[in-house]
């Protein structure tokens, strides 16, 4: 009798465990759940075929360097037709199939055009902010938009930074918190359902193309914010100013802390969070990296302390992925070809792969223990991470050339820019180029 009972509450677990659920991974916002490039998918390839792995469906985009996000199985792409303006897609991950689209008109064209941003969606809405300051709340049930903004021109901004809005929103509570950088506003939080504006601070002296990030910093949250330094080509005549890192509260945009050094003229990476409160900075133009202290005083209040700069080591167009102590980054900029870059919470350069592999502004994710990478060309590399030397797994060509202006300044950036971040869900990495969004297996 006792057997029969065991056979049974065997069967029972056994069935239990087939029936449960398959919980899919989201990657809900720009650089993924935690907004740093990491991912909880398990169960990765550990090798591919020499075909490299399997592409389950790719669909066309329009020209631009806008990355997925994908919840509940659905991938949203702020999409763009120059010609009319942006476009909001809806895809079905599991098959590639177009579910739903809402655009609206926001025509015009800058150097390197096409989209430039990635939106962040929860479990009601869609929030994107477009090229020319377009920010919208989408409802994802209904396909209609809740609410609109334009971050640039409800602050006094005319004439368009040089290369546009480069906003990815970040959720904070019931805030929606972006960069404004027109002349009335720096960084803004806007309540999520209604659009009013809850709080702003005001404007860094130079235009950024960076996101705010929420860190805990000495377990607190606060959203930096990395500003830029004085664009001496865009700016002849400016008196020279270094950018700066800001710590904002989150609830109130009271600044808590700053650092008044930094020097790159055109940021674009968010900052990373080192651990144990510190911050490194990293940039392209070969203004390379610093590292900050943020330190709690006994009455409550930070200050920063710099900790080393390097001109080794930075990323033009990503925050560099930080992993058991090291840092990678793609330091591929107008003039470097540093290619894949390893280095320690020293600054101290471990690795470099230069030209050999090439590495030219693309974008990695850290899942199971392993790096996907794109080489910003076409490959996409299977690479463990190790401080001793780079050590490729398997790579594959998963893009072709295509799509980019043949005319213009963008056609200094090569035949296929793929630039945009990726993402992982579900055991499926999304990658895009200039001309079509691929959907490839990477898992068993």
């Amino acid at each position: 009798m006792k057997v029969k009972h065991l056979l049974i509450t065997i069967k029972i677990l056994l069935v239990s465990s087939v029936c449960q659920p398959v919980i899919a991974q989201d990657w809900p916002q720009f650089l993924g759940p935690d907004r740093n490039s990491k991912s909880p998918q398990k169960g990765l390839l550990r090798n591919w075929p020499e075909s490299g792995p399997e592409v389950l469906w790719a669909v066309n985009v329009g020209i631009g360097y806008g990355g997925p996000v994908v919840k509940n199985g659905k991938v949203y792409l702020l999409d763009r037709d120059d010609e009319t303006g942006d476009i909001m897609r809806c895809i079905e991950l599991q098959t590639g199939t177009e579910l739903w689209k809402f655009a609206y008109d926001s025509p015009g064209e800058l150097p390197f055009p096409g989209s430039r941003s990635i939106p962040i969606v929860d479990d009601k809405h869609v929030y994107s902010c477009g090229p020319y300051g377009d920010l919208y709340c989408i409802d994802i049930n209904t396909h209609k938009p809740v609410w609109k903004k334009n971050v640039w021109t409800d602050f006094g901004g005319e004439r368009l930074p040089m290369w546009g809005i480069s906003q990815n929103p970040v959720i904070y509570d019931n805030l929606l918190i972006l960069a404004s950088q027109a002349p009335q506003a720096g960084v803004v939080a806007y309540d999520k359902l209604t659009g009013n504006v809850v709080w702003q601070t005001e404007r860094s002296h130079e235009i950024t193309y960076s996101s705010p990030k929420i860190i805990k910093i000495h377990g607190e949250d606060h959203v930096v914010m990395v500003n830029s330094s004085t664009n001496p080509v865009q700016n002849r005549n400016a008196p020279r100013q270094m950018g700066d890192v800001l710590g904002l509260d989150p609830r109130t945009g009271k600044t808590l802390w700053k650092y008044s050094n930094w020097d790159c003229h055109i940021q674009v990476p968010c900052a990373v969070d080192a651990g144990n409160n510190k911050l490194l900075i990293a940039g392209g133009y070969e203004r390379g990296a610093t590292m900050i202290q943020i330190n709690k005083k006994a009455d409550g209040t930070f200050d920063t302390s710099e900790l080393f700069t390097t001109l080794e080591f930075g990323d033009q167009t990503k925050p560099p992925l930080f992993h058991n102590g090291y840092f990678y980054a793609m330091f591929r900029t107008n003039q470097k070809r540093d290619g894949l870059v390893c280095m320690d919470m020293d600054g101290n350069i471990m690795w470099k792969t230069g030209r050999d592999p090439n590495f030219d502004r693309g974008s990695m994710i850290l899942a199971d223990g392993l790096l996907l990478a794109t080489d910003g060309l076409k490959m996409l590399y299977l690479i463990e991470p190790d401080p001793t030397a780079f050590k490729p797994i398997s790579k594959a060509d998963v893009l072709s050339d295509g799509g980019v202006p043949t005319e213009g300044m963008s056609r200094m950036g090569g035949g296929t820019q793929n630039w945009a971040p990726i993402a992982l869900a579900d055991g499926k990495l999304l990658v895009r180029d200039q001309a079509k969004m691929v959907c490839i297996k990477v898992t068993q």
